[in-house]
């Protein structure tokens, strides 16, 4: 979230990408980089959100992204709408002009459930995102939005139809690619424990062929799950972000090694967020502590702490 505080603190710096050099080389070196911006890239709308939960960061900060080696960048979440539908298309296309592919929300249906695939090494990786959140609207048949199912605890009951949707799309895309990364955006804040729907959504998807499903939302590290030759991580917590306590401070980059369609090893870099909002990773006991918060950790194949 490169908007608030966050974009206050970086033009501050003199560089809207600030909060991001810590890690960059860090990112960078991975063959395929992968995240969730929750934050829009255009004000051409009224904000949406109360008080100042609207969300937006200057498009000058893609040159960041592209220096940390950025991909693909998740828009489904509950914050891609917040200054209205022309601004949202608008963040589209500026994230995919700045040299990474957007996923997850678009200026139709088809553009919002679009996946994106990045081949690297022979290796084919697919990507779908959606958010289980609302406030950013659905993607409709001739309408802007993000790719969404309905999910407790914010947008419902779970819709059989719309999972039974989301699980062909997954087979689909599973069919032209060696690895499926399935990003949801979903789950409560401020706990370490997924909601039920996750994990009957995460074995859902792994069932209809996603290799590893890894979550976001809920601002705190959560439970990794196995599920048959599959995983779900339902949280890595936040990245970049102006919340203050030690929790939504906290986080981990999760690294993951694939040979051809196998699920290899996985490491786990844990990070504090720092006065200037920028990650930097943390060793010793405070790493072992955020891991602490992730039960299942052992599930992970050849999974380790980054030194």
């Amino acid at each position: 979230m490169l908007g608030r505080g966050v974009a206050a603190a970086a033009a501050a710096a003199g560089d809207p990408s600030a909060p991001l050099r810590p890690m960059s080389d860090r990112l960078a070196r991975s063959d395929i980089t992968v995240g969730n911006l929750e934050s829009t890239l255009s004000m051409t709308g009224e904000p949406r959100q109360p008080g100042d939960d609207s969300f937006a960061a200057p498009p000058a900060v893609m040159a960041g992204f592209r220096a940390a080696g950025f991909d693909v960048l998740s828009l489904a979440n509950n914050h891609t709408g917040d200054f209205g539908r022309p601004a949202l298309v608008q963040t589209v296309r500026r994230v995919r002009t700045g040299g990474v592919s957007p996923l997850g929300a678009g200026a139709d249906r088809a553009g919002a459930w679009r996946p994106v695939v990045v081949e690297r090494r022979g290796v084919r990786v697919g990507f779908l995102a959606f958010n289980a959140i609302g406030e950013t609207w659905r993607a409709g048949a001739d309408s802007a939005g993000a790719a969404s199912l309905r999910m407790q605890p914010r947008t419902g009951a779970i819709v059989p139809l719309e999972l039974l949707r989301l699980e062909t799309r997954v087979r689909a895309l599973a069919l032209r690619t060696h690895v499926v990364v399935v990003l949801p955006h979903w789950g409560d804040q401020y706990t370490h424990q997924p909601v039920p729907d996750q994990r009957r959504v995460g074995s859902a998807l792994i069932d209809a062929g996603a290799t590893v499903v890894v979550g976001g939302h809920p601002h705190w590290v959560q439970d990794v799950q196995r599920h048959r030759d599959g995983f779900v991580v339902h949280s890595l917590g936040n990245f970049v972000f102006d919340m203050d306590t030690r929790e939504t401070r906290e986080g981990v980059v999760l690294d993951l090694t694939f040979r051809r369609s196998e699920l290899a090893r996985a490491d786990l870099t844990p990070y504090v967020i720092g006065a200037d909002f920028a990650p930097r990773p943390v060793h010793g006991a405070r790493a072992r502590a955020i891991l602490a918060d992730i039960g299942g950790l052992g599930l992970l194949p050849g999974s380790s702490l980054t030194p």
